[in-house]
């Protein structure tokens, strides 16, 4: 399980950095436009502290796999690591309209990755918890 949990970290590290790519992407100067100044830079600056918080979940795992599988206080942090990621994949199907993929070849393969890996990040942590 170790191993997972380095290959976990490394794709949180990875979808950390993402982010930097978000207001580009979502065209955030077009679409946060009629926003007033305190709601546009709360977009801004959440997305900065959300990957920041994967990038350290990432760090967390490759760098302490060890520690969180072999250790009490580990295997309550792979217990919240684990709830928080299932709540992730939930809202992946219950907090976002299908009407933002279905019918659209590029969003759908995104859905179903990003879909597979809150299953996977998901089934890792908690197998490690309950085992």
């Amino acid at each position: 399980m170790e191993l997972h949990l380095k290959i976990i970290g490394i794709i949180l590290i990875v979808l950390a950095f993402v982010h930097i790519v978000f207001p580009k992407y979502f065209n955030w100067n077009k679409e946060l436009d009629s926003l007033s100044l305190i709601n546009k830079q709360m977009m801004y600056v959440h997305t900065f502290f959300i990957a920041f918080v994967v990038f350290l979940m990432g760090l967390l795992c490759f760098t302490s796999s060890y520690e969180l599988i072999e250790t009490t206080f580990g295997k309550r942090v792979i217990l919240g690591l684990g709830m928080f990621w299932t709540l992730r994949l939930f809202v992946q199907f219950f907090g976002y309209s299908s009407k933002l993929w279905k019918g659209k070849l590029f969003e759908t393969i995104i859905h179903v990755i990003f879909s597979l890996l809150w299953s996977y990040m998901s089934f890792v942590f908690l197998w490690i918890y309950f085992h």
